[in-house]
């Protein structure tokens, strides 16, 4: 019994482990996204320093050349500049939140690797079934599982971080969902066998 109680608080601390990670995240107009920890924003500039070297140099990236800033409590500011596309009408980010409601319409995290991580959490338990787990969690969704119902729109590097971001995180929730309940199921079957003994 004093086995299946460490194994619970193992779990659980891996899962308060990695949400304690948070920072934020600059999203530049060409798509690329910097991890960092932002110390001030103006009207023009946002000076921050990068996640990884948070002792070290503070930079400097103007307003006109982000996107969007997701802060580490899950607030977002979103700079907004027009751009000319086909219609003319859309601005960039009203095509990452397309992108968006895109992926949570038509992306269902098909072949995702989540049986892979269920089958290992029950067969070998949770803390061997942590590290597919985390591996396949942190990987981005294959191409060719995307689902995506507009190529062209795809070619558009807003729409494309948007829907292979939203994405990415409908893919990681059904990763460690499954974890988690192949951990319980894990965690069950030890506790039926040891009432029957």
């Amino acid at each position: 019994m004093k086995t299946v109680f460490k194994s619970f608080i193992l779990i659980a601390t891996c899962l308060f482990y990695f949400e304690s990670f948070s920072q934020d995240v600059i999203t530049k107009r060409d798509g690329t996204d910097i991890q960092t920890k932002i110390l001030e924003v103006t009207p023009n500039e946002i000076k921050y320093k990068k996640f990884d070297n948070q002792s070290g140099p503070t930079f400097t990236i103007l307003i006109s050349d982000v996107l969007m800033v997701q802060y580490e409590n899950g607030t977002r500011d979103v700079f907004d500049q027009k751009k000319s596309n086909a219609s003319g009408s859309d601005n960039l980010y009203e095509l990452v939140e397309k992108g968006r409601q895109d992926a949570m319409m038509n992306y269902k995290g098909q072949n995702s690797g989540r049986g892979g991580v269920a089958a290992t959490a029950i067969l070998f338990g949770p803390v061997i079934g942590l590290i597919p787990a985390a591996i396949i969690s942190s990987s981005e969704p294959d191409e060719g599982n995307l689902n995506t119902p507009n190529f062209e729109l795809m070619k558009d590097p807003n729409y494309r971080k948007g829907y292979t971001d939203q994405a990415a995180k409908t893919k990681k929730k059904k990763v460690w969902k499954s974890y988690g309940i192949a951990s319980g199921i894990w965690l069950g079957l030890i506790v039926a066998t040891y009432a029957a003994y």
